[in-house]
């Protein structure tokens, strides 16, 4: 028999989920079955499975070893992977949750088995540096960026926190705001709405009129910064989340993104590489707003923070004289990282 007392960070999520995570290699049913035949226990008594779990919960596995060696999952010492490029940066830390700033190239979630991604670098950061029942927690992220789009992606550090994070993300709570430069000159805010539908063939999205109400909804908010004659430096704010919107609503307005050969066309996409060098889109999730937050993090309530922009893009933004538009230099010290206790 093996007991397992549940702790502040695993508290909060139903019971057949954290058995799946100690015996990750058992089927479903066979957890399901050893919960009817109480060969699984919670503080003593049979258990459905969806029960929530709560901090000092104990859970008796009355398996053999042989069974408990069989599906339990022994996870090896190096990875098959090796940290290769620019490496995230630590936007903020607390007890609860971490921010980091999302490197050029490197993909939120793996796409194939041989892939490093953030959510990789962010479990490696949190088991090499987190101690006692902490330690024990696999983070997720909160919200995923394209492997080009640079910026602010969130991770809960416990249960609680990752579940609330993650409604706020999906309740568009939270205030996301993007810089780009894009193409010619705008003058005025402005708002953007549109109906996009994928094309999965080339992994592109296009906008249409709805009349079917077959596409995917797109809203965002747009104010110029400033510009120099040929190009703006946009703040935008994204107030749906879908794949590739920033970029396809903003070529279909006449701007698209410096950078941007999928959406700006092959011209303009060989222009800016030429002229600025540039091999990709534009993009950087500069600045994350939270609302008042109840819960575990209440201590997050209406800060704000920001992430430092990209080498390529600020280079671009100095040569083409948009540097000065930033906001930034004011704004760099609102949020240093916490130092670890």
């Amino acid at each position: 028999m093996r007991q397992v007392v549940v702790s502040e960070t695993d508290a909060g999520q139903r019971l057949d989920k954290y058995l799946h995570k100690i015996l990750s290699l058992a089927p479903k049913g066979f957890l399901y079955k050893m919960l009817r035949k109480k060969n699984i226990t919670l503080n003593g008594a049979r258990a459905a499975g969806s029960e929530r779990l709560c901090p000092g919960d104990q859970i008796r596995l009355f398996l053999s070893e042989d069974t408990l060696n069989k599906y339990i999952k022994i996870q090896p010492e190096s990875p098959g992977h090796t940290r290769r490029g620019p490496q995230p940066k630590v936007v903020y830390e607390d007890d609860q949750i971490l921010l980091v700033n999302k490197p050029v190239g490197l993909l939120s979630q793996k796409s194939s088995p041989q892939d490093y991604s953030l959510t990789e670098w962010i479990q490696e950061y949190l088991r090499d540096t987190m101690t006692g029942e902490a330690a024990g927690f696999s983070p997720g992220l909160s919200n995923r960026l394209d492997r080009n789009t640079s910026g602010i992606a969130a991770a809960g550090k416990s249960v609680r926190a990752q579940q609330e994070l993650s409604a706020m993300f999906r309740a568009r709570q939270l205030s996301k705001y993007y810089l780009c430069p894009v193409q010619g000159v705008l003058k005025e805010a402005g708002y953007l709405q549109n109906s996009l539908h994928k094309l999965e063939k080339n992994n592109k999205v296009v906008i249409k009129d709805d009349t079917d109400n077959s596409g995917e909804y797109a809203r965002m908010a747009y104010r110029p910064l400033g510009d120099n004659g040929k190009l703006t430096l946009l703040e935008v704010e994204l107030l749906t989340g879908k794949t590739h919107q920033i970029r396809a609503q903003l070529s279909a307005a006449g701007h698209p993104l410096v950078g941007d050969g999928k959406y700006g066309g092959s011209r303009w996409g060989r222009y800016c590489t030429e002229r600025f060098g540039c091999r990709y889109q534009m993009l950087h999730a500069w600045r994350l707003e939270f609302p008042l937050c109840e819960g575990v993090l209440a201590p997050l309530s209406g800060r704000v923070f920001y992430a430092g922009l990209p080498t390529q893009l600020q280079s671009l933004l100095q040569k083409e004289h948009l540097e000065d538009f930033i906001p930034w230099k004011k704004k760099k010290n609102e949020n240093r990282p916490s130092k670890k206790k």
